[in-house]
């Protein structure tokens, strides 16, 4: 019984890290790393993340620097990131690439607040279909009489007290960065 608790709460943490992980994705206001994840660089014909080529910082509140560990990749670096639908133009010196964010303008923030608040709602759509896996778990063990009644419904409680936990969670997490985004 308890054991199909502890996988909702596992799989229904799983889903608030993947949101958490998309809403990194999200450009706010000021400049960070998180928005390379999903950049891939073709490295001798191999897509490859920036992060394992690369050693990326932020000296600034809207400057991103990537030192590549390899030279030769300066290039390829600078081509995924501008055909990327990050809409940023990197500079570059040979060795160092300087990409500068551009301030969002008023309608891209409300775009990316729209974004996030789609990737919030996909979340809260994986924890529910938990919920009804759970629920669905604990009715076949009531109907193979491994549990009663009364421990059914207590365990359908407990798995709608961590679901509405969890949603409230995402909730949080999207207002949080609404704020971020709208922030100017």
């Amino acid at each position: 019984m308890k054991e199909e608790i502890l996988e909702m709460k596992k799989r229904t943490d799983k889903a608030l890290e993947a949101l958490s992980h998309e809403l990194g994705s999200i450009r706010t206001g000021r400049a960070s790393i998180t928005i390379f994840d999903h950049v891939k660089v073709d490295y001798y014909g191999t897509p490859t993340p920036i992060n394992q080529l690369a050693t990326l910082a932020v000296p600034e509140s809207r400057t991103i620097t990537i030192t590549p560990w390899d030279a030769s990749a300066v290039h390829a670096i600078e081509k995924a990131i501008m055909t990327s639908d990050l809409g940023l133009m990197p500079t570059s010196d040979g060795k160092l690439i300087r990409v500068n964010m551009p301030p969002l303008t008023e309608e891209r923030r409300k775009e990316f607040v729209k974004l996030a608040k789609k990737y919030g709602e996909e979340c809260k759509v994986g924890i529910r279909n938990i919920r009804r896996d759970a629920n669905e778990a604990l009715k076949k063990l009531e109907k193979d009489k491994k549990i009663s009644e009364d421990e059914h419904k207590k365990l359908v409680k407990e798995v709608q007290d961590i679901t509405d936990k969890q949603i409230t969670r995402v909730d949080e997490m999207i207002a949080q960065k609404e704020t971020d985004i709208m922030e100017v």
